[in-house]
């Protein structure tokens, strides 16, 4: 499954929330949120919750505060994770524009493969300051917040508030930090509350993602979070009762579980080709070589029926990242060849200063688990 950036992606959903505030869309509005809905209440709530597949959602969560409110089921961007679909939600950018295209990345900028979310080194984990660089220098997309003819609130955790990549995506808005769940209804409410203007506020809670990482999506521990975030949501709903706020919630992506032996390590005969570590996800991996056709050749053999290898450029070509402009340095993002895996496989190559470790939960893939996430709307 690819995103349908002609009307029913998070690309959409962003465009029609920030022509809804007064802003100029980008791209197509979303299908099922018409941009005069968003216009017409006073206050707009998007609360993302990371990981939260729309087919999840559906199995576990059926009867709960959000899945009686879900609308629609929407495709994410690809890759669907974290740093691609967040820095769409920030940005309203697609991740060919945006140019953030996994947890790792090759930054020329930086002469070195890093991660963009904490802005730090692979390997080494060193911040990426230490190399004299700026988060202007990788993340070159504007928020959304400037272009909105309103007050903007971002609520987020509180380890991450400040960090060099929510500085810079926050831009325009003020941030309000929370620690635990329980905290987050009555944050987003004084928010909301906080003056009689027009207001957007994000909204964001991690831990699902974080937990189903470790433990596998379909365990209990993410249910439990499962649970806790659909009780703080009808507290949400509650809290906002009568202050002409529509509540959007959605996620960046959902998940799928992989077993021990699914999980590859990629060989010593491939990982002598690569010019860089792997970059992107575990679900699809971008590999920097020097012949790519022998790269790919070499690939297939040893993966057979558990991952297609295929050239980047053929998924620029046939919109998988989305539509607008290309970022100028997107080319060396991706890299020669993609792995993209089938099934619930994972691939994985390690460098010197990493602790070996497994996901159970896994997403960056095509699979609907991965690509479908919610579209709830609510009036308060």
């Amino acid at each position: 499954m690819t995103p349908d950036y002609a009307g029913g992606s998070l690309v959409n959903l962003m465009a029609s929330l920030v022509e809804g505030r007064g802003g100029a869309a980008r791209h197509a509005r979303l299908r099922e949120l018409a941009a005069s809905e968003v216009s017409s209440a006073r206050n707009v709530v998007l609360l993302v919750i990371d990981g939260l597949g729309a087919r999840y959602l559906a199995r576990r969560g059926a009867g709960g505060e959000l899945a009686r409110r879900n609308r629609a089921t929407i495709t994410s961007v690809f890759p669907p994770t974290t740093a691609s679909a967040i820095t769409t939600t920030y940005t309203a950018w697609s991740p060919l524009e945006h140019g953030l295209t996994g947890w790792f990345a090759y930054f020329g900028d930086a002469a070195c493969v890093g991660a963009p979310l904490p802005f730090t080194s692979r390997g080494s984990g060193a911040s990426l300051f230490a190399r004299s660089v700026l988060p202007r220098d990788l993340y070159r997309a504007s928020p959304v917040f400037g272009a909105m003819r309103c007050r903007s609130i971002v609520v987020t955790y509180r380890d991450i508030v400040d960090s060099a990549y929510n500085v810079h995506h926050c831009e325009g808005a003020e941030r309000i930090a929370y620690e635990h769940i329980d905290e987050l209804p009555g944050a987003v409410a004084r928010a909301v509350k906080s003056g009689d203007d027009r207001k957007f506020v994000y909204a964001y809670w991690p831990d699902y993602d974080r937990v189903s990482h470790r433990y596998g999506s379909q365990s209990g521990e993410a249910f439990a979070q499962l649970q806790a975030v659909d009780e703080a949501f009808g507290r949400v709903l509650a809290a906002l009762s009568g202050t002409d706020s529509l509540v959007v919630a959605t996620a960046d992506h959902g998940f799928v579980d992989s077993a021990p032996e699914e999980c590859l390590e990629l060989p010593p005969s491939l990982a002598a080709l690569l010019r860089f570590p792997l970059c992107g996800e575990r679900r699809a991996a971008y590999c920097h070589v020097g012949d790519a056709d022998s790269f790919a050749k070499n690939a297939k053999d040893w993966l057979g029926d558990r991952a297609d290898v295929v050239p980047s450029a053929s998924l620029v070509d046939e919109g998988w990242f989305g539509p607008g402009p290309a970022h100028p340095r997107f080319a060396e993002r991706i890299g020669d060849v993609t792995l993209v895996m089938r099934a619930r496989y994972t691939i994985k190559d390690w460098v010197a200063g990493e602790a070996r470790h497994l996901h159970i939960g896994n997403h960056g893939g095509t699979s609907e688990d991965e690509m479908l996430i919610p579209l709830i709307v609510a009036a308060a």
